[in-house]
């Protein structure tokens, strides 16, 4: 003890009160240190962490329920891809018929067209909704694309979306192409017209299952595969209805990366007043 502590006991008969330590904050409060504000365990990281987590965007669409859809700033991919296919789709309904045949045949993921220009079809046939906006998967689209953008981000949207677009239309292609070579499909079937965004919303639905709690990720999963066997017995288009289950698949097998992606997206960024942050490690404290 030193001669300070010495004098305070011998003038008021009482030991002085210890200063705070390191793992001591005002008022006692463990684990906070003086001086040093928005360190984690304090009021301000308490009321943060109950927005943080791998289930933080389901809680705020249950207070929010307009986050629902995309917007500008929260979904910028989402929003930004739907405003170009309402536009393309009001062009389809109302241009000439002649003009958007054309186009639409050019936008086709054939096996010609994919030989010849890959890269263009691929992203072209993207760009049209098979059945406008009033189709079904017009609507998944939009619920879909945005929930599964606010767990992940864009760019790791922008990846799912489009590679399961790539993904299903290669492997539903290449088969015709092998099929048309050894003669057991007509040559006509080089031309098939082939465009669309139901490949990559099939995969985004697939991957947001994996992010969703237990109760509701199984009755989607139940509901979306329902539909895509029911469609591949009526055998109306069975190629297109074997590539939406792919696109399922796809999404499903993409769980393990995007669970990593969506932990690393809601970890806590390391706060200033942290003497766990690496920059803090090893400094003295008195």
């Amino acid at each position: 003890m030193s001669w300070l502590g010495t004098a305070e006991r011998i003038r008021t008969g009482r030991e002085p009160a210890a200063a705070p330590g390191p793992d001591t904050g005002p008022g006692g409060t463990p684990g906070l240190l003086a001086g040093i504000p928005r360190q984690r365990g304090g009021r301000t990281a308490g009321a943060g962490a109950v927005a943080e987590g791998p289930n933080a965007p389901d809680a705020a669409v249950r207070r929010r329920p307009w986050r629902l859809l995309p917007t500008p700033l929260g979904t910028p991919f989402t929003f930004g891809y739907a405003v170009l296919l309402a536009a393309t789709s009001l062009f389809a309904e109302y241009a000439d018929p002649g003009l958007v045949s054309e186009l639409l045949r050019g936008s086709s993921t054939d096996v010609v067209h994919l030989a010849q220009a890959p890269l263009l079809v691929l992203v072209a046939s993207a760009l049209w909704i098979a059945g406008g906006m009033a189709s079904g998967y017009a609507v998944a689209f939009l619920f879909v694309l945005t929930a599964l953008e606010r767990r992940i981000g864009a760019l790791r949207a922008v990846a799912v979306f489009f590679g399961g677009h790539v993904l299903a239309t290669l492997a539903t292609e290449l088969p015709v192409a092998f099929s048309v070579a050894a003669g057991r499909l007509p040559e006509s079937s080089l031309h098939r017209l082939d465009y669309g965004i139901s490949f990559g919303v099939m995969t985004c639905t697939g991957a947001l299952a994996g992010l969703l709690p237990a109760w509701s990720r199984w009755p989607l999963l139940a509901g979306v595969g329902y539909v895509a066997l029911t469609d591949l017995l009526a055998y109306a288009d069975p190629l297109s209805d074997w590539g939406h289950l792919l696109s399922l698949a796809l999404g499903v097998a993409s769980w393990p990366l995007l669970r990593r992606w969506r932990d690393h997206r809601a970890a806590a960024a390391p706060l200033l007043g942290d003497l766990g942050h690496p920059a803090l490690r090893g400094a003295r404290t008195y």
